[in-house]
């Protein structure tokens, strides 16, 4: 406890240093005062003798200090003292800090969320998503998931689920609501256990449409039901059908993706009440998305390698269906690698932009510590001749670079957890709960605060080697440092300042390239014509409509809504194009008698379509005819089939009308109809072969009405609902424009565009402050020398030169660099963002001039005082 003891005693120590030093000085003085000296030559002489008497006592009392923690606050306390008194200095170093660490910790929070974070159960990091076939997609067959489940060896558990939507009615009017249909064991393979109630199990399944109940989310029990404990048990209707409130999810609980949360939970087995029709039967339907939890001690590649067994034996069983076959494993969270590969390859590439966005405001700080160190070079000389130690000093520097660090990053930090705030309330798509949960947390705080300190040390020792070859006689004749690599042909401070465009051009050529993008899918050709266009989304299941009454109601609706005036064309269809969610099916040439997967034609998105729909969608007919009424159940199959379809199946021009091919089962379809291609998925995918099947010949009870006419948004929308209702007061639907509703199609590269736009705005911010910097204080540097020059007759084009060509070269050279580099970085923006290219003319255009217009706009301040100097005046100050 003796440090416990020196720690209130301390001072009186430092004062008998200081006493002691006083008497040995006194003494020495009286014994030369004996010799004859007078008093004063006595004190000088015995001071002269003695040394310094302040470092003597600094390092007597070092023996009683905590040299860390004293020697750090006196160094704050300095550091502060300095920084007031370089306001505008501060003020700077700080907002760019705060804006460059705010933007890293809002896009490691989008990775943490989107890519890193495990699914909110427990032990989340065991369970795995099963992918089915080359393409890696997540949808499987129910035959196949009971098989899976049933037959491995690898998992403890495999669920299965899918994304749907119903009318709930809980007080006689129904409203749709989006939930999961999931496997008996969904609740118990994950290990969650109920806030209230309880959750349905295996044991509750007893074949289709056995298990009436449902298990709410937190979030939906207290805003539909007002946190009620008393729901449990609770009656409802779910699309006309009496279904019991078994419990509820607990708080954190939102299911098992990370971009969707869904209302409520129901079995998978009643699908039919709830879809409105069951393929849980069929083989080849493959729309569940299946999650395993791994067994212990068991890897990822014997799981597969397990897998993949069980897919060579269903091949054998069933080879019409399952030939081929092959599963893979992807972590869960963004439906497997459909969804979880482009996000990965984007918040990586904003993660590694972030990073060069801070990298270059530690390049742009670190020139301006550097200008600081040299324009406080006379401080720095005296306090090295007066025996500080160049260490010493440069510890004082770091102090201050650190201190800003954290002021900066605690100022971006508290920006960041605001915009994370709102992401996280965010919903991009208003009519489906789809959001992403970035809250910051402990992790936030601490990646901010590291990255605070490292680049508060990474700028803080650019001077370092300024401090260390300092002369401190130069520094105190001349007032500046002279440097031992003044002569070299390449500075740190030059290859910082290049460091520091290069970044700026790429982050304005990623930039570039997304708008771009954006503003082609704005202008392309999507194989349809969304303007003045409505939809309008609705399902007679919610209804209580089945059966017959089906397809009966869909032409009324057609019917009413044709006789609306202003109304030009309507039709309908089971889907529309660049939704979410599409069907894709296997078809086969009109040869084929194996239907096995290996001897399809092609892989094709399937549309069922009512009369009226293409010109409602306003698709172009090449040749042939479009559906009618008279292609009903009775008639034969028929399809129209878009360009790339035609390529696939029947290779020549002109083959196509009348042909035939096959789906599965073998059912001959006879094409009709060729139509101009279109995007049906994102808008960044290749052309992909499309066919039109009657909507009449497989009914389906969720459809899409498309209504074209030349009235307002604001008057058709009224007459439409005044219609539906007149139809049938407790049919649920929403109403929205085409234009509005491909606001989910354009949301990724909406989301590139702002964000990678966000970033390019700070790195240009930074280019302009860092050349401004650098010109500035060139030009404040060489001011004799530009006088001379002039004083000569140098010409105004050779004063420049002089003063700023260099830093030109770095600007030309960056640029070229930073371009070459954008090149290559925004490949990735091509699997998000409609034809991003970066070998746009355009693009490589607006680069070239917002690199030449950053230049200007940063040395016109320096070159007017390069120009301005008066040679007179100067001399007369040396």
């Amino acid at each position: 406890m003796r440090w416990f003891k020196q720690l209130f005693t301390r001072h009186r120590r430092y004062n008998e240093i200081s006493e002691s030093i006083r008497e040995h000085i006194d003494e020495k003085v009286t014994s030369l005062m004996d010799r004859g000296m007078s008093r004063v030559q006595a004190e000088r002489a015995a001071r002269r003798e003695f040394g310094n008497v302040t470092l003597i006592e600094e390092r007597s009392r070092e023996v009683w200090q905590w040299p860390t923690l004293e020697s750090i606050v006196g160094d704050v306390r300095f550091a502060l003292r300095q920084l007031r008194k370089s306001p505008g200095f501060t003020a700077t170093a700080i907002l760019t800090l705060a804006l460059c660490i705010g933007a890293n910790a809002i896009v490691f929070s989008l990775l943490y969320g989107l890519v890193l974070r495990p699914l909110n159960v427990p032990e989340g990091r065991n369970l795995y998503q099963v992918e089915v076939g080359k393409d890696r997609s997540p949808g499987m067959s129910y035959p196949d998931y009971v098989d899976l489940r049933d037959r491995n060896r690898s998992f403890d558990g495999l669920i299965a689920y899918e994304i749907s939507t119903a009318g709930l009615d809980t007080d006689g009017n129904p409203s749709p609501v989006w939930l999961h249909t999931a496997s008996g064991n969904y609740f118990d393979v994950l290990g969650i256990h109920p806030y209230l109630g309880r959750f349905f199990h295996s044991t509750d399944e007893n074949g289709p449409n056995s298990a009436p109940y449902i298990v709410l989310s937190y979030a939906f029990w207290q805003s539909h039901f007002q946190s009620n404990k008393g729901v449990v048990g609770r009656t409802v209707r779910l699309n006309k059908f009496t279904y019991t409130i078994l419990g509820v999810a607990p708080p954190g609980f939102r299911g098992t993706e990370s971009f969707y949360t869904p209302a409520l939970w129901a079995p998978i087995v009643n699908q039919q009440q709830i879809e409105g029709s069951s393929n849980l039967d069929k083989r080849g339907s493959q729309g569940r998305w299946v999650i395993g939890r791994l067994k212990g001690g068991m890897t990822p590649a014997q799981a597969t390698e397990n897998l993949n067994s069980i897919a060579t034996s269903l091949a054998k069983e069933y080879p019409k269906e399952d030939t081929g076959m092959s599963f893979a494993l992807a972590r869960p969270g963004l439906a497997g690698d459909m969804l979880g590969g482009p996000v990965h390859a984007f918040v990586a590439g904003l993660m590694l932009l972030a990073g060069l966005i801070l990298l270059a405001a530690c390049a742009n700080l670190g020139s301006l510590f550097s200008a600081r160190a040299a324009d406080r070079s006379r401080e720095i000389a005296l306090r090295v001749a007066l025996g500080s130690s160049r260490g010493r000093i440069l510890r004082q520097l770091l102090t201050e670079a650190v201190l800003v660090a954290m002021v900066g990053g605690a100022m971006g930090l508290a920006a960041s957890v605001v915009v994370l705030r709102w992401l996280s309330a965010w919903q991009p798509i208003p009519d489906m709960p789809i959001n992403i949960t970035v809250h910051p947390d402990a992790r936030t705080y601490i990646v901010s605060l590291l990255l605070a300190l490292a680049s508060g040390l990474l700028f803080g020792m650019v001077p370092v080697r300024q401090v260390l070859k300092a002369d401190p006689y130069q520094g105190i004749k001349a007032g500046a440092f002279e440097f031992t690599d003044a002569r070299r042909r390449v500075t740190l401070r030059d290859v910082l300042l290049t460091v520091q465009i290069a970044v700026c051009a790429v982050l304005v050529t990623s930039s570039l390239v997304a708008v771009r993008g954006m503003v082609r899918s704005l202008k392309s050709n999507f194989g349809f014509v969304p303007q003045n266009t409505m939809q309008v989304n609705t399902d007679l299941n919610m209804a209580g409509y089945s059966g017959d009454q089906v397809p009966m109601m869909q032409k009324r609706i057609l019917d009413a809504v044709q006789r609306i005036p202003g109304v030009t064309a309507a039709g309908y269809a089971s889907r529309i194009p660049l939704n979410l969610g599409w069907s894709e099916t296997a078809v086969f040439s009109d040869s084929t008698t194996d239907y096995k997967m290996s001897n399809k034609a092609a892989q094709t998105i399937e549309y069922y379509a009512s009369p009226g729909y293409f010109q409602a969608a306003g698709t172009t007919l090449l040749r042939g005819r479009t559906l009618n009424w008279n292609d009903s159940k009775k008639a034969p199959r028929v399809a129209v089939v878009n360009q790339e379809f035609a390529r696939k199946l029947f290779g020549s021009e002109g083959k196509d009308i009348g042909s035939f091919f096959k789906i599965a089962g073998g059912t001959r379809v006879q094409v009709v109809g060729l139509v101009e291609d279109g995007k049906y998925g994102t808008l960044s995918e290749d052309p992909k072969p499309a066919m039109f099947l009657s909507i009449l010949q497989t009914p389906s009870n969720a459809i899409w009405i498309l209504v074209r006419s030349n009235l307002s948004p604001q008057e058709l929308g009224p007459a439409l609902e005044r219609t539906l209702h007149g139809l049938d007061p407790g049919l649920p639907f929403t109403i929205n424009t085409w234009e509005k509703e491909l606001g989910t199609a354009l949301f990724a590269a909406r989301a590139a565009s702002m964000a990678l736009g966000v970033l390019g705005a700070l790195g240009a911010i930074l280019a302009l402050t860092g050349i401004f910097g650098i010109a500035a204080y060139s030009v404040s540097h060489r001011l004799r020398e530009l006088g001379i020059r002039i004083a000569l007759g140098a010409r105004r084009k050779e004063v420049l030169e002089t003063a700023l060509g260099r830093v030109f070269r770095l600007l030309t050279f960056g640029s070229l660099m930073g371009l070459l580099l954008g090149l290559a970085a925004t490949r990735v923006l091509s699997f998000i963002v409609y034809q991003a290219t970066p070998r746009d003319p355009l693009v490589l255009t607006g680069v070239v001039l917002t690199m030449l217009l950053i230049g200007i706009l940063a040395i016109w301040l320096p070159a007017q005082r390069a120009l301005s100097v008066d040679p007179l005046a100067l001399l007369r100050e040396e």
